[in-house]
């Protein structure tokens, strides 16, 4: 049977069911390399502070490399028994190096260690996270060059409104992604503290460096309270938070990108490569990696609900619930990595069908709101306007037609001061460009608005 590392003052040993359940090891070795990164921190520390010696420093940090390098290739199996990373390796180092391995953990406890572990582990994912938003980012900026000019309806409440470029329509989701980079960027600000050397919870009597392990490790400051480094998870919370948000915005993107594939509307063309078929159905391409992305929000918001529910009633300091801070974040931030890098390439891609686009705000009523703005430019009162429209689009429906179809007298019939110039009036490609306002859809606005975008990146 395995010796425990706290097996001293226990009389008797826990079952393997036992040691399974109270087990890390399964999800927690994903932090091999930040525990190893942040032991040669520690063990140079050390030395630097003549607690170790030079020769005992540079044994324990080749034996850890060693460790990592042979964990990477496939050479060792940790253990259920030994609970964690972090006793896996120092046993496994003390077998390799002798007893030497066993003055490594001098002056840090595990709370510390996996604190520390957990912050390197985040920091480096939420660099990466940042770096695939912006790459994202870069593919809708250069899909919407491409399409300044192409004409869509834009919908409220699900129904056709007003015609919009497809471009400032695909821009929206450019800002979405920005605010979630700004807040991995913010949450960074909580993520790069080191709690290394905080020890169990009240610090310890060696003489230890924390600035130096700061330094060595790379964080941009240390905490100022031992009991709060061992037992803080709101960077870990903050991160999930993110991580919900920004999938919770590509899963609108993803709901739209459904949408516009299906028969119905025939917006775009999905590739096959990000589809799939039916298995009884011949006919069928359905979206899957798009539904895929919505469905999984579900289990990201779940993530974040679950640690926050984990350290809603725990004391100070740390307590074994908090082992439960590891697989949701894992998982969250592979996911949504993995949602990231799909939905990059289903929108580089897709094919927009602009003549659909076109035809579709040429068959609708979305330019009505344009006829009413034409009445107020003619000096009628806009409530009276809208009055007017209503009525002339009431008509229309009756006699089965459209605004850039209905005769002039009939036009006149419910105003005199609708002319000829009407038609030109109402074309969506008129009633884009007449959008002027700073953001909005004119194709001058939305080029300025792709500009400030590019700068960003």
């Amino acid at each position: 049977m395995t010796k425990k590392a706290w097996g001293g003052r226990f009389e008797a040993q826990p079952e393997a069911w036992v040691d399974a359940f109270n087990a890390s090891i399964h999800f927690d070795q994903t932090l091999i390399d930040e525990d190893i990164e942040g032991s040669i921190a520690h063990a140079t520390m050390l030395a630097h502070q003549q607690i170790l010696t030079q020769d005992e420093c540079t044994t324990i940090i080749q034996g850890l490399k060693a460790i990592q390098k042979d964990f990477h290739d496939g050479n060792i199996q940790f253990q259920d028994a030994l609970e964690d990373i972090h006793l896996n390796i120092e046993h496994e180092l003390i077998q390799r190096i002798g007893s030497v391995g066993g003055k490594l953990h001098t002056g840090r406890s595990r709370n510390d260690q996996v604190a520390t572990d957990m912050h390197l582990y985040t920091k480096k994912e939420v660099q990466h996270i940042i770096a695939a938003l912006q790459k994202f980012q870069k593919t809708i900026i250069d899909l919407a060059k491409h399409h300044v000019e192409t004409i869509m309806p834009g919908y409220t409440h699900q129904q056709r409104a007003q015609p919009i470029s497809f471009a400032h329509h695909i821009m929206t989701y450019f800002w979405m992604l920005e605010r979630d980079k700004n807040r991995f960027q913010d949450a960074l600000k909580r993520i790069d503290i080191s709690p290394l050397g905080a020890a169990a919870l009240s610090g310890t009597t060696y003489p230890i460096d924390r600035f130096e392990t700061q330094r060595l490790l790379g964080f941009a400051a240390v905490y100022e309270n031992s009991l709060d480094a061992v037992s803080d998870r709101d960077y870990i919370v903050e991160t999930l938070h993110a991580i919900s948000l920004t999938m919770v915005h590509l899963s609108r993107f993803a709901e739209e990108i459904i949408f516009w594939s299906s028969e119905e509307a025939q917006f775009i063309t999905l590739s096959d490569t990000f589809s799939t078929g039916s298995s009884i159905m011949p006919q069928k391409k359905n979206p899957d990696m798009a539904e895929l992305i919505r469905g999984k929000v579900g289990r990201t918001t779940g993530h974040l609900m679950s640690l926050l529910m984990t350290l809603k009633g725990l004391p100070l300091a740390y307590n074994k619930d908090m082992q439960e801070d590891k697989e949701g974040l894992f998982d969250a931030i592979h996911t949504l990595k993995g949602a990231l890098h799909i939905f990059e390439g289903m929108l580089k891609s897709m094919h927009v069908n602009t003549e659909r686009l076109s035809e579709t705000t040429e068959k609708d009523f979305s330019n009505a709101t344009e006829l009413a703005d034409y009445l107020v430019m003619k000096d009628v009162p806009f409530r009276e306007a809208h009055e007017i429209v209503g009525k002339i689009v009431l008509w229309s429906i009756q006699n089965h037609t459209f605004l850039l179809d209905v005769p002039l007298e009939v036009y006149q019939q419910h105003h005199n001061a609708i002319d000829q110039d009407v038609y030109t009036y109402l074309r969506p490609s008129e009633a884009v460009k007449r959008r002027k306002s700073y953001g909005s859809t004119g194709q001058k606005a939305v080029k300025h608005q792709i500009s400030v975008a590019e700068s960003l990146i």
